[in-house]
């Protein structure tokens, strides 16, 4: 690993590519932090094997494994599972949570003759709000170190820059989707203390290639614990395409917010200039546990190189959002994949997945 210290990322020509463009690999920690998911931490292994028995047909599956115990509970579900095992690498590695979409590296991607992959380095904080991150906030350097590909710090000023992965959403082109919420909040969560929407517009160009940002305000309703986390409500589905969570009923918390966050779409131009095609994807009933309602969407997926995976909830809306999201993805099959369990710990699939892009 090479820390580059010269030059921004971008100004060296790499860039954050798109979900759907090639991975060489998928990253996943295996789970083991109890408190996530009190109770269910053995479904949540079942739960992990199936995205891995998913997802390997199409790509190598590398997992994290906090101890030797994890390992060989990984192996074993693994192979119960029928994943290819060929296209699974179980890694020792420390960790305190799963959810590596926020904590791991920020891959970008060089084009040309020769391509090139490198690891975009943001500190995590704990989403400030958990004390105990250290070991997590290490995986950049770990993930770049094994790879032996460059790393690029993320600074401001000198200073190093908080950003986590589901902040955000790319299209590969340019533009950037981020809520106000989340990366300019001063008061509640704060990652980047004094710093404000310009400053985290030249950040995010310099660091990820994404010269056109676009703002929404606020992420989903109910114990976000990511405080506006943007993979929770609306994702690019192609260079010029979004969906965007829709709540229809009135009384909803979450109906004035997509309401709001649509209307800014309405007026947000690409990178090129050009509208956003919008494409409304429905909410679940609200899901809750012990009185608390649980950030349960549809958006939460990942896209795999032999396939999409939904989150689903037991609900009668199962079905539409698979069908929208299926006629958005012609190239690969879209999946759901049954979710209650795992959104305990305020996140699901995309939280606990990042992908490393080919060659």
């Amino acid at each position: 690993m090479k820390k580059v210290l010269n030059k921004s990322a971008a100004a060296q020509g790499y860039r954050m590519p798109a979900e759907w463009e090639t991975h060489a690999a998928t990253w996943l920690v295996w789970p083991h932090y109890r408190p996530d998911w009190p109770g269910k931490l053995e479904a949540i292994n079942w739960f992990y094997g199936e995205l891995i028995r998913k997802l390997s047909v199409g790509e190598m599956v590398r997992v994290l494994c906090n101890n030797a115990t994890d390992a060989r509970t990984a192996r074993d579900v693994v192979t119960a599972v029928g994943a290819d095992a060929k296209r699974v690498e179980l890694i020792a590695c420390p960790t305190e949570r799963g959810w590596i979409r926020d904590s791991g590296p920020l891959f970008l991607r060089k084009g040309g003759a020769r391509p090139e992959v490198a690891v975009g380095r943001f500190r995590f904080n704990g989403w400030a709000l958990v004390k105990d991150f250290r070991k997590d906030d290490a995986l950049p350097e770990f993930i770049a170190r094994r790879l032996k590909v460059p790393l690029f710090p993320a600074l401001h000023q000198g200073k190093p820059v908080v950003l986590e992965g589901g902040a955000i959403d790319v299209n590969g082109r340019g533009s950037l989707l981020t809520t106000e919420q989340c990366l300019l909040d001063q008061q509640t969560q704060v990652r980047n203390p004094g710093l404000g929407k310009a400053e985290m517009e030249t950040i995010l160009r310099d660091n990820l290639g994404a010269s056109n940002v676009i703002w929404l305000k606020d992420g989903i309703a109910g114990r976000d614990d990511t405080h506006g986390h943007v993979d929770d409500i609306c994702r690019f589905v192609g260079p010029g395409t979004v969906v965007l969570c829709q709540e229809k009923f009135r009384g909803d918390a979450n109906y004035r917010r997509m309401a709001e966050n649509r209307e800014r779409l309405e007026g947000a131009r690409l990178e090129n200039g050009s509208r956003l095609e919008i494409v409304p994807l429905p909410l679940p009933e609200p899901v809750s546990f012990r009185g608390v309602r649980l950030p349960a969407t549809y958006a939460n997926f990942y896209i795999g190189n032999a396939a999409v995976l939904v989150p689903t909830f037991n609900d009668a809306k199962d079905r539409e959002a698979l069908g929208i999201l299926g006629e958005l993805f012609r190239d690969r099959p879209v999946v759901g994949v049954h979710a209650l369990d795992v959104v305990l710990g305020s996140g699901a699939i995309h939280c606990l997945t990042q992908q490393q892009p080919a060659r």
